[in-house]
């Protein structure tokens, strides 16, 4: 059978010899996964850039869709996206300049955080009338019985395993 080479932009394995494998680099399909790969990483104000020197695409604003896709050679932001994206970019570069002009940006701190998710958990619970109780503990459907699964698979016992009075961890 030999090897076989996998190829992670593409998602698609092949025998693995120089004929294939220069084959399936220098190919349109490998190329264009490639390039929306690395596109993924692209510095937003380059992304914006890019984006207004692009007329938009008349299928896209008319139907949603464009049978080009990422491929198109048209641009299928709308307006309100160039805004978003154009906001994002003057937030990035204000805050280069602060960090270049040496001012204090306080981080976010963990206490920051775990006060908005309390407050979003709160706001979430208020507003659903019923509240659920977790669901009892249920093995997944096609295990073997309880009796035969080995310790480390068993639930724990309502009050916790019990700790022997010698134990000494060391």
């Amino acid at each position: 059978m030999g090897k076989r080479y996998f190829c992670d932009y593409c998602d698609r394995s092949f025998q693995d010899n120089l004929h294939n494998r220069k084959k399936h680099l220098n190919g349109v399909q490998h190329l264009r996964a490639k390039r929306v790969w690395y596109d993924l990483f692209r510095d937003a104000a380059a992304i914006l850039q890019e984006e207004q020197t692009k007329k938009p695409c008349r299928k896209f604003l008319q139907t949603g869709q464009c049978d080009f896709g990422s491929n198109c050679r048209f641009s299928h932001m709308t307006e309100q996206d160039l805004e978003k994206l154009s906001a994002q970019v003057q937030g990035e570069k204000r805050l280069k300049e602060l960090q270049r002009e040496g001012a204090d940006i306080p981080p976010g701190t963990i206490e920051d955080w775990l006060d908005r998710r309390a407050q979003r958990l709160s706001a979430a619970q208020s507003s659903s009338a019923l509240l659920e109780k977790p669901a009892p503990f249920q093995y997944p459907l096609g295990w073997p019985p309880v009796q035969e699964l080995p310790p480390s698979l068993q639930a724990p016992p309502p009050g916790g395993w019990p700790v022997p009075p010698n134990l000494q961890w060391g």
